[in-house]
């Protein structure tokens, strides 16, 4: 086997997944990226050109696809997504190639789309060379300004509030401290708060339970962007209760979902939370409801 030939073999990449579900995360309320180590391509590249495309998990924000020449790899971050994402290539490891622009690099990918991140020259062609990236994303426009609209009640019925914002049993991260958990029977309709885009959908996750390490903290969830660049999350659906596909338009009070008790939960309820990218970074905001009544005021 020539060097070159044991180069792109030895080629490794770590994908990072979307947002809750199988990219999920690794529980549910707190939103922390999963990644996957993706093992060697398929087939090894010969001819210049070829593309290495890794494999992804369904669901994954983004997918790294690197092309070969006889003296470079151009890394690219591929974006299925109907909306932004925020990505981040860093070098785990590097031996005989030198990255331009210098890694880590970190930029927005548009909606479905593609962007050259680097480039990776080879320092000799015919010598030996080892690398592994890693990828990072984040879903969203970043550094989005949320503007001060009041979002509907993400159902139809009276319920009871679980726990409110800043809760410490779940709300006590910077993804959560804003969210809201409502006591819903498993299969309420769950209702758009707010005219989107579905930008991430999970349905097929069947689990539940308190056990953050047996389940993963999937939950079977959908993530809609609004016009002002901020994101609801409603989460812990029904197995096959995600009604919406990404790429969606939904209005306002428009059924999308069915309430459940998947992932990270000890009782049927929605988890609602309005969230930003910050760079790179998820955080909630906070956010006023508007009942039949006027405007809730949620305790912190």
């Amino acid at each position: 086997m020539t060097p070159r030939a044991a180069a792109a073999l030895a080629l490794g990449a770590l994908l990072l997944m979307a947002g809750m579900s199988g990219a999920q995360a690794q529980w549910l309320e707190r939103w922390k990226p999963a990644r996957q180590a993706a093992g060697p391509p398929a087939r090894q590249p010969g001819r210049a050109g070829d593309a290495i495309a890794f494999p992804s998990a369904a669901g994954a924000l983004v997918r790294l696809r690197l092309e070969k020449t006889p003296t470079r790899y151009r890394a690219w971050a591929d974006n299925p997504l109907p909306g932004p994402v925020q990505v981040e290539l860093r070098a785990m490891r590097s031996s005989g190639v030198v990255a331009s622009p210098a890694l880590p690099v970190r930029t927005r990918v548009p909606a479905r789309g593609s962007v050259l991140l680097a480039t990776l020259i080879l320092a000799d062609p015919r010598a030996a060379s080892d690398f592994q990236l890693q990828l990072d994303a984040v879903p969203g426009e970043p550094g989005a300004k949320p503007l001060g609209v009041r979002y509907q009640l993400p159902f139809a019925a009276p319920v009871r509030v679980d726990q409110g914002p800043g809760g410490h049993f779940s709300h006590d991260d910077a993804q959560n401290r804003d969210a809201v958990d409502f006591a819903l029977a498993e299969g309420t309709p769950v209702l758009a708060a707010r005219d989107g885009v579905v930008l991430q959908v999970e349905g097929d996750f069947n689990q539940a339970g308190l056990d953050r390490e047996a389940f993963g903290g999937r939950s079977n969830f959908i993530r809609i962007l609004h016009g002002d660049g901020s994101m609801a999350l409603y989460a812990h659906l029904q197995p096959d209760g995600v009604l919406v596909r990404p790429g969606q338009s939904v209005r306002a009070g428009e059924r999308i979902g069915r309430s459940g008790n998947t992932g990270f939960s000890s009782a049927p309820h929605l988890h609602f939370v309005v969230q930003i990218n910050a760079g790179m970074r998820l955080v909630s905001v906070p956010f006023q409801l508007r009942g039949p009544l006027g405007t809730l005021h949620l305790p912190r």
